[in-house]
């Protein structure tokens, strides 16, 4: 049977797979909470969060991808227009969020924040994992001949 940690993961998706019906036919539609969810475990050793600042944190960023979904899918408004909601939604979370957090851990989690919006672009290349760390390395040559 399942062994270990895995089996509780699997139990789980198994059971959010059956509320979302139809969730086969798109694949791409994770629950807000699932990626929140996500998101907080990286952030937890990163920020040094507790539970309660992990369950609070986890429901504001969950309300703000289900925020943002909606923007996106959106049709009455320009693309600029959804960018400059998405940022200012951004904003509004990153306040939600750091109203939770010491100041020592607020610096923690802007640096978190920023890795992982590195993270995201080279993700969508998993399968060409050579080319995102090539990418990424000319990246960080051009970024220090700008400090020169």
């Amino acid at each position: 049977g399942y062994g270990g940690r895995g089996g509780g993961m699997g139990m789980d998706r198994s059971m959010m797979a059956g509320q979302q019906q139809g969730s086969q036919s798109k694949p791409k539609e994770t629950p807000p909470e699932e990626t929140a969810g996500l998101i907080v475990e990286q952030m937890k050793p990163e920020v040094n969060l507790d539970e309660l600042q992990a369950i609070a944190i986890a429901n504001v960023l969950a309300e703000s991808i289900r925020e943002q979904g909606i923007l996106i899918k959106n049709e009455s408004s320009s693309q600029d227009q959804k960018i400059e909601q998405i940022k200012a939604l951004r904003e509004t979370t990153d306040k939600k969020v750091t109203a939770f957090l010491n100041p020592d851990q607020i610096e923690k989690y802007k640096t978190f924040m920023n890795t992982l919006k590195e993270v995201k672009k080279t993700k969508s290349k998993k399968k060409k994992d050579k080319e995102s760390k090539d990418s990424k390395e000319v990246k960080d040559s051009t970024d220090t001949k700008i400090s020169e």
